[in-house]
């Protein structure tokens, strides 16, 4: 690809949407007559546009848990600086119109510029539904996907000079740079109180999701897995307009009625890395990664026995709406997950009739209106369908939260009760607690092996302290158990680079900034993790008894699966945490749910260490990640839709947040297993998942697309960016009366005061709550204030005479200013209870105090 060639998604307002669409579709030339060519190689493009590539480092998360996947510099071909800001990746284009016609009234769009501008190329003759069968080609400007649901526009492929003429149309509301994507159980379902045996429950009441369909956004799907079996469904929801795309080894047939649809979306993809390798990818929905599977079934699987990885984790595996439907939308492949493609695939899934998404995918949080997932999202909550995604493993910073968009319910991840211990005996006697998953062939029991250091022994001292590829020296290694610091390249990789040296085993040890959190992974030879503390007694014993005249030896003691841990649930070390760095007034993550070591579908051509080399077998896999948090919320979505099929998607978050807890299995505040302190509303939110009461929250906050706008213009969006990510024209007369951002009816509350030397600051935040329990009750108000700040309630009696009734209430905040130095902060916080002695509804009331610079 040329360097000055950029991707580019063009967002239209819906009058537009309906001619384009179908000039596209019939007519595709129609874009040529309207639009003027450019040649990608033109001198004058590079020296009229300055051309430099970003500086910084960002961090993009698969969501699985480890965090040295997708952390460094923009590959070749990701988003560049043009100028003072990036043009790479997405355009927004609409026409201004004051209102939206019905579409039986939509006209076609005609660019009303006296001579045309730009001519795009389109890549095929499909739409956004299909184009992902072509690939692209070399030459002029393409089109990649265009888009009608949720959004209204086209993706294509520009040079910085045609971006620049085509922001200069009238029609022209954003360039938005498109971002590359990296994608973030036998015994959760029990762990979260689903027992299929229980007469009443949320499963009982849902009838276990059926009828209802989860739409899963990642990398494909393995359909011949158990998990995915049809058998005493019913037949495929009649609103149901989506397809089974065929491709390579995916027959149209590979779908049934528990997998009713299948997609995949490669146009953006290949048009940033060329025409795709298919001897190591699927040029279809079919899964070769793994990802995609585990999410789908921890959302939505079958009930399947017996399940276990390598003989770990023994059981029934289930996801949470075992007779959901469920439809794959593939848009991630070995590159990462493009935006274009990830919009593309809202569009379709929206357009196709799914009730929940589950979108386990991350990257850089930029302002919404240059989000292309918040934009698809508020398109899709607009439709009426829940989208959950995964927090991102940035954890245990701040700050670190991904898809932060208050439409979005944002999902961090916490630990079950459950784990795979894996400990290792020094030859000084001491044990050092680990974890791992290891099922080959162990050690020789009772025998103690020479044990090393990789950093210090041979090579640069930093790569091979990291274990990477062709770092260790096989002299030093061979016949050894071999210590190696965890970061850059992946846990399991680092597995392979030490047997191939000749290693008998690993120790994999946390850095400082990874703390105490464990992941057990399915490593290739014998080998476990352990902590931060852990890794630094190890390294001590290896330098002391390396200069006595006991060589340093250890061994790994691998004691299978223990149930009934204690503490938990714990917030899991990689989970991220907020503060939101876009909007702070909005707590994020909004929960928690499992989310580390859950056993979950896995293809039967990918090992279970993801490692290349690894050919062991295994229909079950053992992941961590937010990637696993978010498809638990999906499906218990899924099923809190099925109960209650009037509630909004709004009304499902909120009964998710408000029933939450915070306690684990010892009675006490959840702990940070980074630091194993008490954990905060910073690492949990509202609190980890209650399925059972969140059948019934008693009242719900609930919100809709316009109370979004309000928030935008509070938010101080401009009119433009407002209508990139809604599509309407704001009018922020209505939310001047709302007073602020803090006022969108949330179900968690938080405000950050700026001590501009004031002694005293105060707010207040409206709320309204509609009754969806007894239609007769009185809900009384208690308050848990946060230190040191003031909190009244009025009123502080909510009496309700009907199912469906909304009443108001106020909430003032007072709090002294305190010392802190210039750039620091002090967090604090409560909450705001509403109980009418059955139901207890239970809202986070946050307080950041903020010193300026």
């Amino acid at each position: 690809m040329h360097r000055d060639e950029r991707f580019y998604v063009a967002f239209l307002h819906p009058v537009s949407s309906g001619g384009i669409r179908r000039r596209l579709s019939k007519n595709r030339s129609w874009i040529s007559r309207n639009l003027v060519p450019r040649r990608r190689n033109d001198a004058q493009t590079g020296s009229t546009i300055p051309y430099r590539p970003y500086d910084h480092k960002f961090s993009v998360s698969r969501h699985t848990s480890d965090p040295s996947v997708g952390v460094g510099k923009f590959a070749r071909g990701s988003p560049r600086i043009i100028g003072a800001r990036s043009l790479q990746g997405v355009v927004v284009v609409q026409q201004q119109q004051q209102q939206y016609p019905s579409p039986a009234r939509r006209q076609a769009f005609h660019l009303p510029h006296p001579r045309p501008l730009v001519r795009l190329h389109p890549l095929s003759s499909s739409s956004s539904s299909s184009s992902s069968s072509g690939s692209p080609s070399p030459g002029p400007t393409r089109v990649l996907h265009t888009y009608s649901t949720v959004f209204h526009g086209f993706s294509a492929k520009l040079s910085p000079s045609e971006a620049l003429r085509i922001r200069s149309l009238p029609h022209v509301l954003a360039l938005i740079p498109e971002q590359v994507r990296q994608v973030h159980t036998t015994r959760s379902p029990q762990f979260l109180g689903l027992k299929t045996g229980d007469s009443a429950g949320l499963l009982k009441e849902s009838d276990f999701g059926s009828d209802l369909v989860i739409g899963v956004i990642d990398t494909g799907i393995w359909p011949e897995h158990q998990s995915f079996n049809d058998r005493d469904l019913g037949p495929v929801p009649s609103k149901w307009k989506g397809e089974c795309v065929a491709g390579k080894a995916f027959p149209s047939t590979s779908c049934n009625r528990k997998l009713i649809g299948a997609r995949y979306f490669s146009n953006g993809y290949e048009a940033t890395n060329g025409k795709m390798n298919e001897t190591t990818q699927f040029r279809s929905p079919r899964d070769s990664d793994g990802h995609g599977t585990h999410t789908s079934s921890i959302a939505a699987g079958r009930y399947v026995f017996p399940a276990s990885t390598l003989g770990y984790a023994r059981g029934v595996a289930a996801g949470m709406a075992p007779k959901a439907r469920f439809a794959a939308y593939k848009v991630c492949w070995d590159s990462g997950c493009y935006d274009s493609d990830i919009l593309a695939a809202f569009d379709a899934a929206v357009a196709d009739g799914v009730d929940v998404i589950s979108l386990s995918v991350g990257g850089v949080v930029v302002p919404y209106y240059l989000d292309a997932i918040a934009i698809g999202a508020f398109g899709a909550e607009e439709a009426g369908v829940f989208v959950s995604a995964s927090a991102g493993n940035g954890g245990p910073g701040g700050l670190t939260v991904t898809n932060v968009a208050p439409w979005v319910t944002t999902v961090g991840a916490g630990t079950i009760d459950r784990d795979f211990p894996a400990d290792v005996k020094l030859g000084n006697g001491k044990m050092i607690p680990g974890v791992s998953i290891y099922g080959g062939p162990g050690l020789t029991p009772g025998r103690m092996y020479p044990l090393i250091y990789a950093g210090s022994e041979g090579g640069d001292g930093y790569s091979s302290s990291l274990c990477m590829e062709g770092s260790l020296d096989a002299s030093l290694v061979k016949g050894k158990i071999v210590l190696c610091d965890r970061g850059i390249n992946s846990r399991t990789a680092k597995g392979e680079v030490v047997k191939k040296a000749g290693g008998v085993g690993m120790i994999l040890a946390n850095g400082v900034f990874d703390g105490e959190g464990l992941v057990a992974d399915c490593h290739v030879l014998p080998g476990t993790a352990v902590g931060a503390l852990g890794g630094d007694e190890i390294r001590k014993y290896i330098e002391v008894a390396s200069k006595s005249k006991s060589p340093p030896t250890a061994t790994v003691i691998f004691k299978g699966t223990r149930l009934g841990v204690r503490p938990a649930p714990v917030v899991a070390s990689f989970s991220a945490r907020g503060p939101n760095p876009v909007s702070p007034e909005i707590l994020k993550p909004d929960v928690i749910a499992p989310g580390l070591n859950i056993l979950a579908a896995w293809p039967n051509n990918v090992g279970p260490s993801g490692v290349a080399s690894d050919k062991r077998k295994t229909e079950f896999n053992i992941l961590s990640g937010t990637s696993m948090a978010c498809p638990h919320v999906s499906g218990l979505a899924a099923l809190l839709k099925a109960a209650h099929p009037e509630w909004s998607p709004a009304a499902v978050r909120s009964a998710l947040m408000t029933t939450a807890y915070t306690v684990d299995n010892r009675g006490e505040t959840m702990l940070d297993e980074s630091s194993g302190n008490t954990s905060t509303v910073m690492d949990y939110g509202a609190g980890h998942v209650h399925p059972q009461k969140a059948m019934d929250p008693g009242l719900i906050y609930d919100l809709n697309s316009y109370d979004y706008v309000d928030f935008l213009c509070n938010s101080n969006y401009t009119a433009n960016n407002i209508q990139v990510v809604t599509r309407k024209k704001a009018d922020c007369s209505r939310a001047k009366r709302a007073g602020h951002s803090g006022n969108l009816n949330y179900p968690s509350l938080s405000v950050a005061f700026q001590q501009y030397g004031k002694p005293k600051m105060s707010t207040h935040f409206i709320r309204t709550v509609t009754n969806v329990g007894d239609p007769r009750s009185v809900y009384k108000v208690s308050v848990r204030p946060p230190r040191g700040v003031s909190v009244t309630v009025q009123p502080e009696k909510l009496a309700f005479r009907r199912i469906g009734q909304k009443l108001n209430f106020l909430v003032r905040v007072e709090v002294r200013a305190v010392k802190l130095s210039p750039g620091g902060s002090s967090m604090r916080s409560g909450s705001v209870i509403w109980s009418d002695g059955k139901h207890t509804v239970t809202s986070p009331l946050v307080v950041t105090l903020q010193q300026p610079l």
